[in-house]
């Protein structure tokens, strides 16, 4: 079972390799995320929920809230072991976690959670495709070295660090090979891509790179992104590459520069309004979403006001609201809080606004032809992520034109 974000998605592929090829059975393991304490809560629930309905398999969890928060569930009857988010990438460990399943090896150590913050390298998850999935997710960077006041991820995925680029476009090859149409290149930080690596590339020379040396690949996405570490090679790679899909999602969490100083943001409202508008410039038909945070602390009715218009001053359409959470070990838990009841409402009217934003842009491609990349379920993307309800039956993982006939409120319909 999986949280969160892509990169768990991806990450859960590979243990679910690991585990089966180390010979693990009759075991469930729980990949999990940290990233609000509801994330974490959910969590506990489903992993009590998992034990309740299956109580002859054992329980394995790991992802972020295991390595933040270890003892938590070692601490949980229903959890057998718990696996570090260093640990659960090595093929070792799941053979580990047989032997201390199975014959009790090492069962002084139910938590294998070591210190990500000694980590330095990422591996590349090497897998030819991922079971249920019409696109291919690929990890080129890992870890995050900001440190902003309402995120508890850096210390669950440590500091940033990258897959050198050979690496990257080699992966990329080969699940061009195995039939891929899309790739999605993730990481926690994504744009922060280079840093650590020979040369220091950055993000927009990878794209470059994978888009030149693997001309088969039919669309190259990219996950969440900070648009202030935006390099000039990935605006080129933008306004020039047909193949790079016209999608981001932006990493904004508030339109208010007060809020977004206490965040410890390193941006400006100014600085993400202008950036969409030059990206709108050198692609037009690019789409934007973003993650806003409602009801940070210390946040006021007007400061509020200054997130809710930067729906339509930055033109967004697929909006991820987070009514803000405290996480214990950030600098904002301790932060003076609002009410929870202010909180959900203010969440509440950002979604409304986010909902009335995709109905303006559903309501604006009726009448289009956009090429569709058809999923499971009779559900398609568009270039710019928006989900089509399919007219007809394709097969999953093609690519087919089709004429927008019309929208449902929540997603376009094929003609």
């Amino acid at each position: 079972m999986t949280f969160g974000c892509r990169l768990n998605t991806l990450e859960s592929e590979a243990m679910r390799r690991a585990a089966e090829g180390a010979g693990l059975e009759r075991t469930i393991v729980v990949n999990t995320c940290a990233v609000t304490a509801e994330a974490v809560r959910q969590a506990k629930q489903a992993i009590r929920r998992l034990k309740r309905d299956n109580p002859d398999r054992r329980i394995v969890v790991t992802g972020c809230a295991a390595q933040t928060e270890p003892e938590t569930f070692a601490g949980m009857d229903e959890v057998a072991r718990v696996v570090g988010n260093a640990e659960k990438a090595k093929p070792e460990t799941w053979a580990a976690t047989r032997s201390f399943l199975d014959f009790g090896l090492g069962a002084e150590e139910k938590a294998l959670v070591g210190d990500i913050m000694s980590v330095r390298e990422t591996a590349l998850h090497l897998i030819d495709g991922m079971e249920g999935r019409t696109r291919a997710f690929v990890q080129v960077q890992n870890g995050c070295d900001h440190r902003c006041t309402f995120c508890i991820i850096p210390y669950g995925r440590g500091n940033s660090r990258s897959v050198p680029m050979g690496e990257v476009v080699a992966q990329v090859r080969a699940l061009v090979e195995n039939g891929y149409c899309e790739v999605v290149l993730t990481g926690v930080d994504l744009t922060s891509y280079g840093a650590g690596l020979p040369g220091t590339p950055r993000l927009g020379t990878l794209v470059r790179a994978i888009l030149r040396h693997v001309p088969e690949l039919a669309r190259l996405r990219l996950s969440s992104i900070d648009s202030v570490e935006a390099d000039d090679d990935l605006l080129a790679a933008i306004a020039e590459e047909e193949r790079l899909m016209p999608h981001l999602h932006l990493s904004l969490q508030a339109g208010d520069d007060l809020i977004l100083k206490r965040m410890k943001r390193r941006h400006s409202r100014g600085d993400a309004i202008a950036f969409c508008r030059r990206i709108r410039a050198l692609r037009p038909d690019m789409v934007f979403g973003a993650d806003i945070i409602a009801g940070f602390p210390t946040e006021t009715e007007a400061h509020f006001r200054n997130s809710l218009d930067l729906v339509d001053a930055c033109g967004l359409t697929h909006l991820h609201v987070f009514p803000f959470s405290p996480r214990r070990g950030t600098s904002a838990a301790r932060m003076p809080q609002l009410p929870r009841e202010v909180v959900k409402a203010r969440a509440k009217l950002l979604r409304e606004k986010g909902r009335q934003a995709l109905q303006r842009h559903l309501a604006g491609e009726v009448g289009a032809r956009r090429q569709v990349l058809a999923e499971t379920d009779g559900i398609g993307r568009t270039e710019g992520f928006t989900a089509v309800r399919l007219a007809r039956p394709l097969t999953p993982g093609t690519i087919a034109s089709l004429r927008i006939a019309g929208h449902d409120g929540t997603r376009l319909v094929a003609a």
